[in-house]
């Protein structure tokens, strides 16, 4: 296995969906996820298990997770905010629990209502849950690179709460990037951090393109060792709960970017903009998505 392959999760069935004003019907997000399975991406997050009234567009979680075709070589999560969540998504087999808590106070308040080591103490009982399950939990940390009320967030507060994480049993990281204040440079230096002190820890990332900055983020976090990465098809998505969140970086974009680059992600493009065609048409509105408008970069035109 070449150790410049880079592995990709598709998030837009959870946060791409979640902030849509529009009600997705059902057997859409199953075609969605069905298709994503198909060209090969690594791992899906099918939905979250939400209160309906708090984020109205999950409130189909059982029905998606349990019609869904799985393909083998695809992992399947899904997001879960406690541990009410956590029963219910156990019941649907998922391959993995992904927990999500806010480096910023004010942040987590918003989004969970408590603060964020209320919620990290609520998580122990729901790794434990996990852990009899026998289904790995991934630790999610909102606001790594800065907060939409606090501005700047402290490196040391991602690192206590990466400690917390590990302490209750999970296998691996991602830190988010909720409003889009990455940068490159903060990026690396972030990641630096981590991996001195957990060199062996899975880190996955998952950024916002809110201020255009993605694809550099995540090259940023690539140059540092970084192979797994967010990311949802067609660019839509974001926070609900974070003024100005705009659609994570886009799925066909980033795996554009490493095909251009010699970078392998086991993805077919050609089915992923395939699929993003489709939902554009499924959602009545134009995506995100550069390589969706101007085509791969080595798909050329007649000469005129």
């Amino acid at each position: 296995m070449s150790d410049n392959r880079v592995w990709i999760s598709d998030v837009c069935p959870r946060d791409g969906f979640q902030i849509e004003p529009e009600l997705v019907p059902t057997e859409v997000k199953i075609k969605v996820i069905d298709a994503l399975s198909a060209a090969g991406v690594t791992a899906i997050e099918v939905t979250a298990f939400v209160h309906p009234k708090a984020v109205p567009q999950m409130a189909d979680a059982e029905e998606v997770m349990l019609n869904i075709k799985r393909n083998p070589g695809t992992r399947y999560e899904v997001l879960v905010p406690n541990y009410r969540g956590a029963e219910r998504a156990l019941r649907t087999n998922p391959d993995q629990l992904n927990l999500v808590v806010s480096a910023s106070e004010s942040h987590n308040r918003s989004n969970l209502r408590r603060g964020t080591f209320e919620t990290l103490n609520e998580f122990v009982e729901v790794a434990k849950l996990c852990a009899e399950a026998g289904v790995p939990v991934r630790g999610g940390v909102a606001t790594s690179f800065g907060c939409p009320f606090e501005g700047n967030v402290a490196r040391s507060r991602v690192l206590e709460v990466i400690a917390q994480y590990l302490d209750l049993g999970a296998e691996s990281v991602t830190l988010a990037d909720t409003t889009g204040m990455a940068n490159p440079e903060l990026v690396r230096e972030t990641v630096r951090d981590v991996k001195a002190k957990w060199p062996h820890l899975e880190i996955h990332m998952h950024f916002h393109n809110t201020r255009g900055m993605g694809l550099a983020n995540v090259y940023a976090a690539y140059v540092e060792g970084i192979r797994h990465f967010d990311a949802s098809l067609g660019g839509i998505g974001g926070c609900p709960f974070a003024p100005g969140a705009t659609g994570n970086i886009c799925t066909e974009d980033t795996v554009n970017m490493f095909h251009d680059m010699n970078i392998a992600t086991g993805i077919d493009l050609d089915q992923l903009l395939a699929a993003s065609r489709r939902l554009e048409r499924q959602l009545g509105h134009q995506l995100p998505s550069q390589v969706l408008k101007a085509g791969k970069t080595m798909e050329l035109h007649p000469h005129p």
